[in-house]
């Protein structure tokens, strides 16, 4: 090895520990991929209760849907569920990843990681509450109002991504402005809240996993 090799490897050796010191590094491309199917296997437990089948023609004779007190609530216990797995499998295989590149799994970085996410998240969750109350009225629950929930939790979602980001993977600001980018088009689009759900916690969860997965655990 020549000098000027030595001097490069010195670098990288600087780069990465720098990195190891300034950024939480230990994210698992597996807790993305899992988080995605826990929200398509909840998505279609909605989908199939309150449509029949998953069909076209069954979501074509029930749209616009009459939106009920009951079908908030299971709304919610599934969302809560998807909630508890997701964090649940992003724990164990974040856990997994930092013991095999001998990296801590609790320091300064993981807490402004985590503090940086929650703040945008326990904010979004109480403003889909407030949304969710002022939906129901005496003459029923409004459509309209109901039906920027779930675009909004992309929202948020997004800009807490997008937030922690800083402290973390330059992938999760990226994810963060495609979930808030597809929450706004939700927006628009009201009664397609569940299609945004299901492309936003879903598809791109596991794209972002898979590419996580391939770019920095397949070796």
């Amino acid at each position: 090895m020549n000098e000027k090799e030595k001097h490069l490897e010195t670098l990288k050796d600087i780069k990465s520990l720098m990195e190891r010191s300034s950024r939480f590094i230990s994210l698992s491309g597996f807790a993305g991929i899992n988080a995605g199917i826990f929200a398509l296997l909840g998505a279609a437990a909605v989908y199939y209760k309150y449509f029949g089948s998953f069909s076209l023609a069954a979501y074509q004779n029930r749209f616009p849907m009459r939106i009920t007190v009951d079908f908030i609530f299971f709304m919610l216990i599934v969302a809560l569920i998807v909630f508890i797995l997701s964090i649940s499998s992003s724990v164990y295989f974040t856990t997994r990843n930092a013991r095999k590149r001998d990296l801590p799994l609790w320091d300064e970085t993981a807490f402004k990681t985590i503090i940086n996410l929650l703040v945008p998240l326990v904010v979004g969750g109480v403003f889909c509450l407030i949304l969710i109350y002022h939906s129901i009225s005496a003459d029923g629950i409004s459509f309209k109002i109901f039906g920027l929930v779930a675009p909004t939790t992309l929202v948020f979602y997004g800009l807490a991504l997008y937030n922690a980001a800083k402290y973390t993977l330059d992938e999760v600001r990226y994810l963060g402005i495609s979930e808030v980018i597809l929450g706004l088009l939700g927006c628009i689009f009201i009664g397609s809240g569940l299609l945004f759900w299901v492309l936003g916690f879903g598809v791109l969860h596991i794209i972002y996993g898979f590419m996580m997965w391939w770019k920095y655990e397949r070796n």
